[in-house]
């Protein structure tokens, strides 16, 4: 398993009996999370007056925050030279997945490992643009896709949180098939592509999004627009139920098969600092040049 340990500003406490206890810069949060099915006492009687607000899950589904505490608005954290800005949504969510650190760093080592200048990267369904900004930092130029406007604009606070170049990024609220398939057309081409699609999704225009039907496709018109010598593909996901091995098979029938590289794939997940156990938080594959 790939795991996040270089985090000074976020840390994983502790977890169990379906919930987690995190720190967020000076923020304590305590959020539901579908994978703790393990009992190491009740997190809530443990950290008594220690935590800012709990998640709390509605039977009806969604549900709402509860602050024990004060809890500003929106608040920032690093992650080495990168800033991002945190804020309490729905669905118990904050805008950052952490865990997503050990690919950010992969990216920036391939980029500036390459050698190579005016990398562009693609990054679709890309959310609040966690992998954006590290590709920007690296020197990359992104081509950010989301069919959410305030997920873009979200972005746009991290790259300017980030002191990054807003030169080297352009934004598009857009569905992702299409603009994809917008850009075959135009002949755009991409060194390196990323996407964290979600199980199910609505585009930009109320189009429709099915991992199971729609992601093999999805990543064959991909390889359409990859340069002549891409650096990486990276597929990451949170589906429920499916394997690493599955995103592993599609980059080989796919991306593989039109260029000379190795596949991995496998978990990606957080260190538990107070008793040593692993969360895993999801899967990933990935597609890279032997370069």
């Amino acid at each position: 398993m790939n795991l996040s340990k270089d985090w000074k500003d976020y840390e994983l406490i502790d977890a169990s009996c379906g919930e987690k206890y995190e720190r967020w810069g000076n923020i304590y949060l305590l959020r539901p999370d579908p994978q703790v099915v393990w009992d190491n006492g009740n997190l809530r009687e443990k950290y008594h007056g220690k935590i800012d607000a709990v998640y709390h899950r509605s039977n009806k589904g969604g549900g709402h925050w509860e602050n024990l505490r004060n809890v500003p608005a929106a608040w920032t954290i690093n992650y080495k030279n990168l800033t991002f800005n945190i804020k309490q949504m729905g669905f118990k969510h904050t805008g950052l997945f952490p865990e997503q650190a050990v690919n950010w760093d992969y990216m920036i080592n391939k980029i500036k490992n390459s050698g190579r200048k005016n990398i562009k990267v693609l990054n679709l369904f890309a959310y609040t643009g966690g992998a954006s900004v590290a590709c920007m930092s690296a020197g990359a130029h992104v081509t950010h896709v989301d069919s959410s406007r305030g997920m873009v604009d979200w972005c746009k606070e991290n790259v300017n949180s980030s002191n990054l170049n807003m030169t080297s990024v352009r934004y598009l609220v857009d569905d992702v098939v299409k603009f994809v398939q917008r850009e075959i057309r135009r002949g755009n081409k991409y060194d390196a592509i990323i996407m964290d699609p979600p199980s199910y999704g609505r585009g930009a225009n109320g189009e429709v999004w099915d991992i199971e039907k729609n992601l093999n496709y999805l990543v064959e018109i991909c390889s359409e627009v990859l340069s002549d010598n891409p650096l990486f593909f990276l597929i990451n996901s949170y589906t429920t139920g499916l394997s690493s091995t599955v995103l592993s098979n599609i980059l080989e029938l796919t991306i593989n098969r039109k260029y000379t590289g190795s596949i991995t794939c496998g978990e990606v997940g957080l260190p538990i600092t107070s008793c040593g156990l692993v969360l895993p938080c999801g899967i990933y594959g990935r597609w890279e040049s032997n370069e």
